[in-house]
């Protein structure tokens, strides 16, 4: 179990230090129009390139989740231990805390960086209202998160399926993740995560911490929607 739990710390850390920090660092590298800012096309295609490398370097090890919405929704898919959830929030919520504080420290070595705690997407954390990065409202963030995180339970409990082709899953899970940002970076700056929510808005300010909660309750809900729907959809063939 140690092995398992140091490899959802690890992933989860992965994930946060590798989508969070492409948001930080790179997006807007240079500036507004400069050629080497990666954007949210390149923000997008991070956190998808994450859970790709990360599910096949771990995913062997301790599933691959990487998030509490995961874990709890492989759960109501049938396919992960009840007794298991505790330890796996608690290991993936400090791999993304970690990751948050070493992406803090990287970038406080520019002299010119500064959190506006009121910003939307302030060190890449999430919001809704006047912290989402396009204005949407509490509801509207609310929807998607629920139904970007249970379509995300469908595509990984379909591509992790006995009939699914073999070693294609990390590929698809990926690709869903870096599509799910496309649609709702600017709706939330994408959660779809618990765990990544919170390791940035620890660091981020109180306007962030304020609105956490529904970062966790919307894709906790996401998951269990997915979970059951999937189960119902597909678990019964074998």
């Amino acid at each position: 179990m140690l092995k398992r739990l140091c490899a959802e710390f690890i992933g989860t850390f992965w994930l946060v230090l590798g989508g969070c920090g492409s948001a930080v660092l790179a997006a807007n590298f240079g500036g507004d129009g400069n050629p080497l800012g990666i954007g949210l096309l390149g923000v997008s295609l991070a956190f998808g390139l994450t859970v790709l490398t990360g599910a096949y370097a771990l995913g062997h090890i301790s599933g691959g989740h990487f998030n509490p919405a995961v874990s709890i929704g492989v759960w109501a898919g049938g396919r992960f231990a009840a007794k298991d959830l505790p330890a796996y929030v608690i290991a993936q919520v400090m791999g993304a805390i970690a990751a948050g504080f070493v992406l803090l420290q990287i970038a406080q070595g520019n002299p010119n960086f500064a959190i506006d705690p009121t910003a939307a997407g302030a060190f890449a954390s999430n919001g809704y209202d006047m912290l989402s990065p396009a204005g949407y409202s509490a509801a509207a963030a609310f929807l998607c998160e629920v139904v970007m995180t249970a379509i995300f339970l469908v595509v990984i409990l379909g591509a992790t399926h006995a009939r699914a082709p073999a070693g294609f899953a990390p590929i698809a899970i990926g690709l869903a993740l870096t599509l799910i940002h496309l649609i709702s970076i600017p709706v939330t700056n994408t959660s779809v995560n618990p765990a990544r929510s919170t390791g940035v808005a620890l660091f981020a300010g109180s306007a962030a911490i304020g609105q956490l909660w529904l970062f966790w309750v919307a894709p906790i809900l996401g998951g269990l929607i997915g979970g059951f729907l999937y189960k119902w959809l597909g678990e019964d063939r074998g």
